[in-house]
C-alpha cells in the first residue's frame, strides 16, 4: 500500500474515532437529565436532600410513585391527557387531511389565498387568543370541560397539519387519482383508497405533531379548567410546586410516568413511518 494510501487510511480512522466522541458527548448531554429525573424518582428524600447526592442512587424505593399515584391522583390526570390528545389527534387528521386534499386536488377561486391563509392562522402566538377563545367557551357552555381544551387544541393543530399534509399531497402524482376515476371511483374514493395510503408518512407525522402539542400544552389546560378531577398531567405536575417549595420526588416520578405515553407513540410511529417511506418507495 502507498504512502498516500496509508495515510487516507488513517485519516479516515481519525475522523470515524472523533464523530464517534462527538456523538457519545452529545448522547450524554441529551440523555443525562432524563437519568437524572428517573433517578432522583428513585431516592428518598433524605438522600434527595442530603449534602452529598451520587450519581447513582444508594437506595432505590418507590413511594414517590405510589405518592403521586394515590396522594396527587396521577391516574385521572393521564385518563384526561389521553382522552384530549388521542380526540384531538384523531379530529386533527380527519380535518387537516380534507382540507388539504381540498386545497391541492380541487379548483376553485381563492384556493391559493386559502393555503396562505392557514399557515397564517397558526403563526398567531397563543398566549394572545387563550383570553378570546376562553371567552367562547363559557358563552357556550363549555368552560371547565374538556370539550373547550379539544376544540381549542384543534384551532393550533390543524392550521399546521394541513400545510404539512399539502406538501405530501403536491409530491403525489395525480396521475393514479385521474386513472382510479377512470376506472369508477368517485373523487372521495380516491382521496381514502390512493392518497391516503401514498401520504402515510405525513400522516404519521401530523399525527405525532397533534398528539405532542394536546400532550405537553400548559397554559389554556390551566385557564380552561378549574375541576381538580379534569385537569391534564402538565397541570397536576405544576402542582407539585408551592411557592419555593419543591416536591422533587413526586414531580419526577409523575413527570417519568407520563413520558411513558409519548415514548411508546414515538417508537410505534417511527416503525410505521419507515414501513411508509418503504412502501411509498416500492410504489413509486
Amino acid at each position: 500500500m502507498s504512502r498516500s494510501g496509508i495515510s487516507y487510511l488513517w485519516q479516515r480512522r481519525i475522523g470515524r474515532f472523533f464523530f464517534w466522541v462527538a456523538l457519545l458527548i452529545y448522547l450524554v448531554w441529551v440523555l443525562f437529565p432524563f437519568y437524572w429525573q428517573i433517578a432522583t424518582s428513585l431516592r428518598p428524600d433524605a438522600e434527595m436532600y442530603g449534602k452529598q447526592v451520587s450519581l447513582i442512587p444508594q437506595t432505590f424505593i418507590l413511594d414517590h410513585y405510589r405518592t403521586e399515584l394515590d396522594r396527587f391522583q396521577f391516574g385521572v390526570r393521564l385518563r384526561n391527557s389521553i382522552v384530549v390528545a388521542t380526540s384531538t389527534t384523531i379530529l386533527t387528521l380527519i380535518i387537516s387531511s380534507l382540507g388539504a386534499f381540498s386545497v391541492t386536488r380541487m379548483r376553485y377561486q381563492g384556493r391559493g389565498a386559502l393555503a396562505r391563509s392557514i399557515l397564517l392562522v397558526y403563526l398567531i402566538p397563543g398566549s394572545l387568543l387563550f383570553i378570546p377563545l376562553y371567552i367562547i367557551m363559557y358563552n357556550i357552555g363549555l368552560a371547565n370541560t374538556l370539550y373547550s381544551l379539544i376544540i381549542t387544541y384543534l384551532t393550533f393543530s390543524v392550521p399546521f397539519c394541513t400545510w404539512m399534509l399539502m406538501g405530501y399531497f403536491r409530491g403525489i402524482p395525480i396521475d393514479m387519482e385521474e386513472a382510479a376515476m377512470i376506472d369508477g371511483c368517485t373523487r372521495l374514493q380516491t382521496f381514502y383508497k390512493i392518497l391516503l395510503p401514498l401520504a402515510g408518512p405525513g400522516i404519521v407525522a401530523a399525527g405525532i405533531f397533534s398528539f405532542t402539542l394536546a400532550w405537553n400544552e400548559f397554559l389554556y389546560a390551566l385557564v380552561f379548567i378549574t375541576s381538580s378531577k379534569l385537569q391534564t398531567v402538565p397541570v397536576g405536575l405544576a402542582a407539585h410546586i408551592v411557592a419555593d417549595i419543591y416536591m422533587w420526588g413526586p414531580l419526577m416520578a409523575g413527570a417519568t410516568m407520563a413520558a411513558v405515553p409519548v415514548v411508546i407513540l414515538y417508537i410505534v410511529a417511527q416503525r410505521a413511518l419507515v414501513q411508509g417511506l418503504f412502501a411509498g418507495s416500492v410504489r413509486g
